[in-house]
């Protein structure tokens, strides 16, 4: 199987940030679309490569370890392609005998697993063969999920679409469309991987011929073009706990991608994304907001109502005199938590006209002269 480096592929460096892939995969993704190149079965496969790649590189978690297994294999047949060809290292063991490591069972520091590697990397699923048939907890789905600002600071119930990966109903997972041929890998005998001897290992991997199925197949199931998976929305509620940051997370035990061969299912991660008020900013419990007013309110005072965030308006008095940035408290206004409650802060904006008539600036003027008399 030729090594593949989704680096590459992506034309991006191994350094690129998220913006960069994420640009130069909508890029070739236009540009290789099976919808844009009808009957080219070469821009399809490369339309899935791409897709392949941005998979695994756009998601932080995967990405950490696809880097991780691309170090790793750098000086091991790793190669600048960054595939999985030739990948082995160490010594034969007691007695010269050749030592198996199966990247399903090889843990590492922070949690990184190959298996979990190479299910990410071969469609999301553990090989099919033999050696994988054992039941193994899904994979975690990861989703962004967008909230107001109101109910990041004060909690609520909120409904999201999450896309899952489930066992397609056409061919039932096997990938082959339903009446057509599906013969066991001549390669790996079925079991999905196979075994590569170097550096004094030998090394078990996915097949590189049936791509870790067990099986080739004949013609690919029209539903999920040979895949066993297709992806389905499935909507979600969630409960967003008051006092929500951007970027906190929220995991739902067993709502991720179903579990292997009947494994448990994984999660389902959800980072917050609060979304800007037009009005409203928080600091902890307090709440913080900027209300304009005149240059002659600000000399002359006045009262102006302001919009708390527990939907309530509350009248404010503007002494005379009040300078432009003075922040006015409102006791109590803000957010509680643990029998605390916080303030919310009225800054106020003394706003200058930006043209004035000519009537307008001979008051003005005149009211200068007066003040700079005195």
């Amino acid at each position: 199987m030729a090594a593949k480096d989704y680096y590459q592929i992506l034309g991006v460096a191994p350094d690129a940030d998220a913006d960069t892939i994420k640009k130069a995969y909508r890029k070739l993704a236009r540009k290789y679309h099976p919808d844009v190149n009808p009957g080219d079965p070469s821009a399809e496969e490369r339309f899935k490569s791409i897709s392949e790649a941005y998979r695994v590189v756009s998601d932080p978690e995967q990405r950490k370890r696809y880097d991780a297994m691309r170090n790793a294999g750098a000086g091991a047949g790793f190669g600048g392609g960054g595939g999985f060809e030739g990948f082995g290292f160490g010594q034969p063991g007691a007695g010269g005998e050749w030592r198996t490591v199966d990247f399903g069972d090889l843990g590492g520091a922070e949690g990184f697993n190959l298996g979990d590697l190479f299910s990410s990397i071969f469609g999301g699923r553990q090989a099919r063969g033999a050696g994988a048939r054992a039941p193994r907890k899904g994979a975690d789905r990861r989703v962004d999920v967008r909230v107001s600002f109101q109910v990041a600071a004060k909690g609520g119930q909120v409904e999201i679409r999450v896309p899952l990966e489930v066992e397609c109903p056409r061919c039932e997972g096997k990938g082959a469309e339903p009446g057509t041929k599906v013969e066991t890998c001549p390669q790996c005998g079925g079991s999905g991987s196979v075994s590569l001897v170097q550096g004094g290992f030998a090394v078990q991997r996915p097949c590189p011929r049936c791509y870790g199925r067990g099986t080739l197949i004949e013609e690919p199931c029209a539903r999920c073009r040979g895949e066993g998976s297709v992806t389905e929305p499935r909507r979600v509620k969630v409960r967003i706990p008051a006092l929500a940051d951007d970027g906190d997370r929220i995991r739902l035990r067993g709502q991720g991608e179903p579990g292997p061969a009947g494994g448990p299912p994984g999660d389902l991660v959800l980072t917050v994304r609060v979304k800007p008020d037009r009005f409203f900013r928080r600091e902890g419990l307090d709440i913080h907001c900027t209300v304009p007013i005149t240059v002659v309110q600000a000399m002359l005072g006045t009262k102006v109502r302001v919009r708390t965030i527990h939907g309530t308006k509350v009248e404010v008095r503007v002494p005379p005199g009040t300078q432009n940035g003075t922040r006015l408290r409102l006791k109590g206004q803000g957010l509680e938590r643990d029998g605390q409650k916080g303030d919310q802060y009225v800054e106020i904006q003394v706003k200058v006209p930006e043209k004035l008539t000519a009537e307008e600036r001979e008051l003005v003027e005149q009211l200068g002269q007066k003040l700079g008399g005195e």
